[in-house]
């Protein structure tokens, strides 16, 4: 097939994160089963085993997307429209088969990252106008959170197909650390809500010690920094051997984010053999098995609790960290793609 993807950004964006990275593995998994994939998406962009187009800057390429995509779609025999937030509405200018890719549902986004005008018109675009331009469509969900949010927002739960994403196997290369260290890894921006990890941390450390680690960077950076209380270190973005190295050192995954479409990072840390203490949200209750691979919080004094709880008790760490690893080995992107492909060429089928 050939399959074009439509998308808000490339992996080498310095804003990259679960859904580029989620976009790069189904590329290259359907380029090494020999369909000839393009990649459109906003700039700064690379060169990949995949063609890769830019198309504008972070908003415009939303405008120009029926202009500049139009001639790398029109032979495409399927055009894959991943939304985050905002799709690009391909099937209002593009009469071919679409299938719409969705990490997650933004709901609260909205309004943590925007004025209430826009913060609207985003929230109307995405709960009234995309279900109702992608109403002869295929979806595909990342997660069945996903799924039961669209099917809240008003698409046709028929036409979502949930395929969760893949995990790369991780021997272990190091020991654990010693002395207690909880790690946190990820983007830092409002709804990951570290402000709220380094407040539980003064609740946490003086019962357990130890450090609290937090990789990745971001715009909310300096003010974390500036809250940060005592035995905190920022590593900002950390290369892929570095992360490995962190996640093979520590104790914990401590993840407060208020929701997720699929939690990458915590599959990720579960392949190393590394539970997660985590909220009960969207996505993440997805990517937990609930006192099997880690644990699930309803509120913010459980997380606490939880995380003291396992930190002081080596046993019951010891059981989520066999169950983590366990659990990663069902995620194979092998899977993931397969599936993915399938849909796709449903997709295809239906059309003609």
């Amino acid at each position: 097939m050939r399959i074009v993807f439509l998308a808000w950004r490339d992996l080498a964006h310095p804003h990259a994160g679960g859904s580029e990275y989620v976009v790069d593995r189904l590329a290259r998994g359907l380029t090494g089963l020999q369909h000839d994939v393009t990649l459109l998406a906003g700039a700064p962009v690379a060169p990949r085993e995949y063609s890769v187009v830019d198309t504008g800057g972070r908003f415009s390429q939303y405008v120009r997307a029926p202009f500049t995509a139009r001639s790398a779609v029109r032979h495409a025999d399927v055009v894959v429209d991943v939304e985050n937030g905002i799709p690009f509405f391909s099937p209002l200018w593009h009469r071919g088969p679409v299938v719409c890719l969705v990490h997650h549902v933004h709901t609260e986004q909205w309004d943590l990252y925007f004025p209430w005008p826009a913060a609207r018109v985003g929230n109307f675009l995405e709960h009234r106008a995309m279900p109702a331009a992608y109403r002869n469509s295929q979806f595909v969900a990342v997660s069945p959170s996903t799924a039961q949010e669209l099917a809240r927002i008003g698409v046709d739960r028929t036409r979502t197909h949930t395929i969760t994403m893949g995990c790369d196997p991780a021997p272990r290369q190091r020991p654990t650390s010693p002395t207690p260290v909880f790690l946190s890894v990820g983007r830092l921006v409002p709804h990951k809500r570290i402000d709220l990890l380094l407040e539980l941390w003064e609740q946490v450390r003086p019962r357990t010690g130890g450090t609290l680690v937090i990789a990745g960077d971001g715009p909310e950076r300096a003010a974390l920094e500036r809250m940060a209380g005592d035995q905190v270190v920022f590593r900002g973005f950390v290369s892929e051997p570095d992360k490995a190295a962190l996640l093979d050192e520590a104790w914990l995954l401590v993840h407060p984010a208020m929701h997720e479409g699929w939690g990458t990072v915590i599959m990720e840390a579960a392949a190393h053999g590394l539970p997660t203490v985590a909220f009960d949200v969207v996505g993440v209750r997805d990517s937990i098995r609930q006192h099997e691979s880690g644990a699930l919080s309803a509120t913010s004094s459980e997380f606490v609790a939880m995380w003291t709880t396992l930190a002081s008790d080596h046993e019951p760490r010891t059981r989520l960290a066999a169950g983590a690893l366990a659990w990663s080995l069902e995620h194979t992107w092998e899977r993931a793609i397969g599936d993915f492909e399938a849909v796709l060429a449903t997709a295809v089928h239906a059309a003609k």
